[in-house]
């Protein structure tokens, strides 16, 4: 079994991201929305932050980079297919990260953002588990921060490639919990 280590989240340092849950990616997305939205509303009762990222790209000829030339097709900012699943509905005081690579933190002010608000503990959620969920949580991981890593909520283009990436992840940085046990944690914590 891929999960060799096992850890919960102190509630208290704790922040959810939601990686990339976009309309370019629905297809991957709508199978595990509704897990990621057991999480953000039980996130919100606790008093969890929460990051959604958005990828995209304004000019791809100039911030599409190694992207652009292994993809071609890259998602550009403003269209629909760059909008948030509207299910989602982040509240005004949760964070949207806009990024365009794989990473979270690459370029971006979401590790200030998080040292800022006190966090240690991150949940992974969203797409795809071997390409921006992976390559955040390692990025996290060498900044120190604890990862917890949700299965199924988090997805890929097929099972093989999501299953190899939680093998990598549980063998190397991440700890691996299913929607349902980190939900029963978290309605076991006082809110924060």
């Amino acid at each position: 079994m891929y999960n060799v280590r096992q850890a919960w989240p102190n509630v208290e340092v704790t922040a959810l991201l939601v990686i990339d849950m976009q309309h370019y990616f629905d297809a991957l997305a709508q199978p595990i929305l509704g897990n990621i939205l057991s999480l953000t509303a039980l996130c919100r009762t606790k008093g969890v932050p929460i990051a959604f990222t958005r990828h995209g790209h304004r000019d791809p000829t100039h911030d599409g980079g190694m992207l652009r030339t292994w993809w071609g097709d890259l998602i550009h900012v403003g269209s629909r297919d760059w909008a948030l699943i509207e299910k989602l509905a982040p509240k005004p005081t949760e964070w949207i990260i806009d990024k365009n690579r794989y990473s979270a933190f690459y370029d971006t002010d979401l590790d200030t953002r998080l040292r800022d608000a006190g966090v240690k503990d991150l949940i992974i959620t969203g797409v795809m588990t071997n390409c921006c969920c992976e390559t955040t949580a390692r990025d996290a991981f060498v900044r120190d921060y604890r990862i917890f890593f949700v299965t199924d909520a988090t997805a890929s283009a097929n099972e093989e490639l999501h299953l190899a990436s939680l093998k990598n992840l549980a063998y190397g940085f991440a700890y691996m919990v299913s929607t349902q046990d980190l939900c029963g944690y978290l309605k076991g914590t006082k809110a924060g």
